[in-house]
């Protein structure tokens, strides 16, 4: 249901969802460490200054291990209040707290008020996570669900990015049946369009990816992930103020992806949640529901 801020969920026209062409492949390896210290290389200043907001309790800290490189993930579990009906892993944007970005804001806590465990990681290099993984991010996604799963057992799982970690979260769902819902916030349809918006002074850095690093340019594209995502249910929130992420691209993601699409008017981008956190939170936790049923 949406907020008292004039929030409007758009139920968009569903493009050919499961006609499209399937999803692009992997890069070779080659390309895929070429492209992924190129994007690291041109990756925005990590956000967020300061001191990060503590854990909310009851929490465990732990490190879980990588399936897809070097080192382990720092990781939190959150367990649900009371009797659990599933499990949420979430995935942060691009700061410098990592996880801890999840301490704010309420998605923690009305994810365990309605019987959610959740657990968050960091992505490599970011907040107090482990080296920087050796191929792109998706694959960290892949590792922090693993622990998930094992975590809860016999329990639905569903995954909730917000920004990079929502991109991130495309590519590893359209290879894996274990998700049942999805919902993610602020997310680009391709880091490279969102760069050439956001700094448009390395745009001769953003051509040599597009035309010589055709391989991972086409794999980072979530338009053509968007219509495999293997989940039961998704959905999708943005700002409408966000300069990168234009109102029109979540709603083709939503399209392709098949479901709804919130936009909050005024928020720019990880603004959403702060100016209608009614209206996020309940098409999150509406969104896995439905995928349990």
């Amino acid at each position: 249901m949406p907020g008292a801020l004039g929030a409007s969920i758009q139920h968009v026209p569903q493009l050919e969802r499961r006609a499209a062409a399937p999803p692009p492949q992997r890069p070779p390896r080659f390309e895929e460490a070429l492209a992924h210290r190129l994007f690291l290389a041109l990756s925005p200043s990590l956000r967020g200054g300061g001191r990060a907001a503590p854990a909310p309790p009851p929490f465990e800290n732990f490190r879980l291990p990588r399936a897809h490189g070097r080192g382990e993930l720092e990781a939190t579990w959150f367990p649900a209040v009371g009797e659990a009906r599933g499990a949420v892993l979430l995935a942060h944007p691009w700061t410098r707290w990592g996880r801890a970005y999840f301490h704010r804001r309420g998605r923690l806590l009305a994810l365990r008020r309605a019987g959610y465990h959740a657990m968050t990681f960091d992505f490599g290099g970011l907040g107090s996570g482990g080296p920087v993984p050796e191929g792109f991010f998706d694959l960290d996604v892949e590792d922090a669900f693993r622990a998930l799963a094992a975590r809860a057992p016999g329990l639905p799982l569903h995954v909730w990015g917000v920004s990079g970690g929502g991109y991130w979260a495309h590519p590893f769902l359209t290879r894996t049946d274990r998700c049942s819902g999805a919902f993610f916030e602020d997310v680009a349809i391709h880091l490279i369009e969102w760069s050439k918006r956001q700094a448009p002074a390395g745009m001769p850095f953003y051509l040599f990816f597009q035309r010589v690093l055709r391989r991972a340019h086409r794999f980072l594209d979530l338009r053509s992930h968007a219509p495999h995502l293997r989940v039961r249910n998704v959905a999708y929130a943005a700002g409408g103020a966000d300069r990168g992420i234009p109102v029109r691209e979540t709603a083709e993601l939503a399209s392709l992806a098949g479901g709804p699409c919130l936009i909050v008017p005024e928020a720019d981008h990880l603004e959403a949640l702060r100016r209608d956190a009614p209206g996020v939170i309940d098409l999150a936790l509406a969104t896995f529901r439905d995928a349990e049923g």
